[in-house]
């Protein structure tokens, strides 16, 4: 009887919000690559904003909503914020990351019955958890309540539900949880509003970030993100969890609704610890580290490796990211030239620098010699390993990972028919690089390999675990030139500089930030939003944090379009 109580209470609206039509996803866009495809921005047009070359006012239009839920991290980091910390890690359906982000997964995969179903026993176990211990309970609710449903009920159903859905609890709704209360209050007041608390954190309005817009009076052809829709925006992308109590009253103040206001408070959350988690997770899924876990090697062929290598290359890449964009706020494409990192013992043996201080966890500032091999992340471990075989090395992953993640062009799966066995047979090549030029003999093949291989030879200097090699396992010399668009280059110290002056990479970083906060790819029409951004990330030196900035301030993410086909 409870848990059917509980599912018509906590699931009533999702109907009515899918109905809505804002459920929109990119499942019909088209797809060059599983989970990796990138399209290039093209220009389109709707709100007014500076001006372009010519002078004219730009014309922004804005996509349609979307309704994303909630990611793990987001799930349990909201949980924490609502019912307070040490509360136990539970299961709920894995996320999924099509193009790129977990918050686009969020957005168009659909929730299982199994799901459901783990959402519900969540809800119940982490309430349980509260409510069972008397001091908890008390601390969260903040009073006794003395009967079902009375004043300390009522207040604490309005602040609760507040901080759960994000806004304030509509009339109807704080009716409704209060009858919860009184019904379910079975021994005591306390398990009705323990049950009360478990139905709201399986309600659509909570594990589902419910953002759909309001008219703009300041155009009616549009709408425009609310308040309190604001503050859930600014906090899910700035912080990866629910509005904190400032950012709430400040939407109840009518705040969030101007620039000024947002900037204001977006520059005091990027001040937060939590800014820097949820900097490095967008950064993480953009590079793709998830891909270190689960790496393994043969400690016989590559002696340097170990269990704790891939880890400790993922921290390589997160204290690199926090020192340009946190640290120094310097010009984050220079991440991909500079010949500043971070390494503990193991790293710096597979360098080969010398790292004073250094040990198994501690991690230390090291500059690499200005005449050696690697300069930039795309020259240290966890790039080079991500994108190499167990027993040899791919300049095809290498080189797509240039194209797709550092430029954000397509690169085309292959054709169903075309054999990708690089086998011997009765080639007369020896080197991987060999067999790679005559599988480009190949029409079919040659068009792809010819666009990716040859920026991905630029590493062969580099074996699978990223250690420097001048032959590779076979004892061949190894040959590590290539080119970069006809820029021809004679070692991957000499692409990272170029990457970090090249606008491409910038308006990159500008595309896949975006996705990444609007949980969804960009719509052809909305071309010309990102150019605006990418011109101001330009102009201010390229900065991570000032991209942010911009960003959360921008038209293209305060305003909404209509749902596709109104």
């Amino acid at each position: 009887m409870t848990a059917r109580i509980l599912e018509r209470h906590a699931w009533w609206g999702l109907a009515a919000l899918l109905a809505t039509g804002c459920y929109q996803g990119v499942e019909g866009r088209d797809s060059a690559g599983a989970g990796d495809d990138v399209a290039d921005g093209s220009s389109g047009g709707g709100d007014e904003t500076e001006g372009d070359d010519d002078g004219e006012p730009l014309v922004l239009e804005p996509g349609p909503a979307v309704l994303p839920r909630l990611t793990a991290d987001q799930y349990h980091n909201s949980v924490a914020l609502l019912l307070g910390p040490s509360l136990p890690a539970v299961a709920l359906e894995p996320d999924t990351n099509p193009y790129l982000f977990f918050n686009i997964g969020a957005t168009i995969t659909t929730l299982s019955e199994l799901g459901t179903q783990q959402y519900e026993e969540a809800a119940d176990e982490l309430s349980r958890l509260v409510f069972d211990d008397p001091e908890r309970r008390l601390a969260l609710v903040g009073c006794e309540p003395a009967a079902p449903g009375d004043q300390c009920v009522q207040g604490f159903l309005e602040d609760f539900g507040r901080r759960a859905y994000r806004r304030p609890l509509t009339p109807a709704e704080l009716e409704r949880w209060q009858q919860v209360t009184v019904q379910l209050a079975d021994p005591d007041a306390w398990e009705g509003l323990r049950l009360a608390v478990a139905g709201m954190l399986q309600s659509p309005n909570f594990v589902y970030r419910v953002e759909l817009g309001e008219p703009d009076p300041g155009d009616p052809t549009r709408l425009r993100f609310s308040a309190y829709e604001m503050a859930s925006r600014l906090s899910f992308l700035l912080w990866n969890t629910t509005p904190d109590d400032e950012l709430l009253d400040a939407a109840a103040a009518g705040e969030l609704l101007d620039e000024a206001s947002l900037l204001e408070h977006a520059e005091r959350m990027l001040a937060d610890p939590r800014a820097s988690a949820a900097m490095q997770e967008f950064f993480a899924q953009y590079f793709d580290l998830g891909r270190l876990d689960g790496v393994t090697r043969d400690v016989d062929a590559y002696p340097m490796y170990a269990s704790t290598l891939p880890r400790s290359m993922r921290t390589e890449l997160q204290l690199l990211v926090d020192d340009f964009v946190f640290r120094r706020d310097a010009d984050i494409r220079g991440i991909y030239g500079t010949r500043h990192t971070f390494v503990n013992e193991e790293l710096a043996e597979l360098y080969g620098v010398e790292a004073p201080g250094a040990s198994p966890i501690a991690f230390v500032p090291v500059e690499l010699p200005a005449d050696g091999p690697r300069a930039g992340m795309l020259t240290l471990g966890a790039f080079l390993t991500m994108n190499a075989h167990e027993t040899e090395t791919s300049p095809t992953l290498r080189g797509k990972y240039v194209r797709e993640r550092v430029l954000c062009q397509t690169v085309q799966p292959p054709p169903n028919d075309v054999d990708t066995d690089l086998g011997g047979g009765e080639s007369e090549a020896t080197t991987l690089r060999e067999r790679l030029e005559e599988h480009r003999n190949n029409p079919a093949c040659a068009g792809c390999h010819g666009f990716i291989d040859p920026p991905g030879f630029l590493f062969e200097s580099f074996d699978s675990i990223g250690a420097f090699r001048t032959h590779d396992q076979n004892g061949y010399a190894v040959d590590a030139s290539g080119d970069l668009d006809g820029t021809l280059l004679s070692s991957a110290t000499e692409l990272g500089p170029l990457l970090a002056d090249d606008p491409r990479v910038g308006r990159c970083m500008v595309t896949q930030l975006f996705r990444h906060a609007q949980g969804r790819l960009e719509h052809d029409y909305e071309g010309d939003i990102i150019d605006d951004l990418d011109a101001r990330f330009a102009d201010a030196g390229y900065r991570f944090r000032r991209l942010v900035l911009e960003l959360v301030t921008h038209e293209g993410f305060r305003t909404v379009g209509p749902k596709e086909g109104a």
